[in-house]
């Protein structure tokens, strides 16, 4: 299976996971010039931008720990972007769905924030 494909199975399983505690799905896979946003879902009001890893290896440090600096600035970048062109005001937050090499799921809510 290829990496795209890989990808998009782990994003659906995600979303399935997801719904499945109560959050409504509103988009998938929106990209910008800043980023890319897995999957824009909405917990009771909040908008929720879903940041989805999947490792085939702990080697080096698992799923978690593929989200350095750099890629948690480009997120929220994108997510500003959606935010903004979608007129969208009140709450939002940034979540982390991992997908481990033993094929655990992990749903972290308000994994990272903005830092000034």
């Amino acid at each position: 299976m290829n990496r795209r494909a890989q990808g998009d199975r782990a994003e659906a399983r995600a979303r399935a996971h997801l719904e499945s505690r109560g959050l409504r799905f509103r988009s998938a896979q929106y990209r910008c010039k800043a980023g890319e946003i897995d999957l824009v879902m909405e917990d009771q009001g909040t908008l929720v931008f879903v940041e989805v890893r999947q490792r085939r290896s702990a080697r080096f440090g698992g799923a978690l720990a593929s989200i350095d600096t750099r890629k948690q600035r480009r997120i929220l970048a994108a997510a500003a972007h959606y935010l903004q062109a979608h007129g969208q005001g009140g709450s939002a937050r940034l979540d982390v769905v991992v997908i481990e090499a033993d094929d655990r799921l992990q749903w972290i809510p308000n994994a990272f924030e903005a830092h000034s």
